[in-house]
């Protein structure tokens, strides 16, 4: 009875109070002192970076548990290596995916994101300089990206104590990129919004290839295509375009 009570009382609380929102320049952290289990978020704009890991079951079922562990852990510290390195901020490890925020409203936060993605492809499928070759004898590693930028709200979810809280994001651009990520493989392992192509600095739009005469010339890295999103049709940009390390 006290639990059901306590449980009761506290969505009671949830429900029926005023949501109090501070807006940051910053991804916020779980340990965030503005951040509490009453009724508080913090909105802020970044790009989001959303990447998942495909055929993770069929992984399991052909390997033994220690190596698909050192298959993710290879996986993962790849990601938060290069997003690291750029200034992203690594969030919400779920299973094969995980959510990477780059902070900011410019030209110049949303093409890193970009930028990002674009070395994640190169070091998880070049066989050479990259991880492919190294896990090969295991598995070849299909993934997809998905980016979208704009508005998103943190709030703390769970209940206080070490390991009964997390972080909850709430947005459009969240929403966006994880769809766009779950459509996206190989060997287009890039999807981004509309948003996000309009927006794009020269040096992740555009690439140089060679002409029938054998001349380099500049071209759009990116093919646009349209796919259903809150049961409207949008436009979306895929590349299969990579940036070395």
């Amino acid at each position: 009875m006290a639990l059901r009570e306590d449980i009761r009382n506290k969505i009671k609380a949830i429900l029926d109070e005023k949501f109090e929102v501070k807006e940051v320049s910053y991804v916020p952290k779980l340990d965030d002192p503005k951040l509490t289990f009453g009724n508080t978020g913090l909105k802020f704009e970044a790009t989001v970076l959303f990447i998942d890991m495909r055929g993770s079951t069929q992984i399991l079922n052909n390997h033994n548990k220690t190596t698909v562990a050192k298959i993710h852990m290879a996986y993962f510290h790849t990601i938060v290596k290069i997003t690291n390195s750029l200034g992203g901020d690594v969030r919400s490890f779920n299973g094969d995916s995980a959510l990477i925020f780059f902070q900011g409203t410019t030209k110049t936060s949303l093409s890193t994101a970009v930028e990002a993605a674009m070395k994640i492809r190169f070091m998880l499928t070049d066989t050479k300089n990259g991880i492919a070759g190294l896990l090969s004898k295991y598995t070849e590693i299909d993934f997809g990206i998905g980016i979208d930028d704009g508005k998103i709200l943190c709030t703390k979810v769970g209940i206080g104590g070490e390991h009964n809280r997390d972080l909850f994001w709430v947005g459009n651009a969240v929403n966006k990129a994880t769809v766009l990520g779950n459509e996206s493989s190989n060997p287009n392992y890039i999807f981004i919004s509309k948003y996000v192509y309009d927006n794009l600095l020269d040096y992740v739009k555009y690439g140089e290839k060679e002409n029938l005469w054998g001349d380099k010339v500049q071209v759009d890295m990116w093919q646009e295509e349209t796919f259903k999103y809150n049961n409207n049709w949008e436009t979306y940009y895929y590349t299969s375009w990579y940036m070395e390390i």
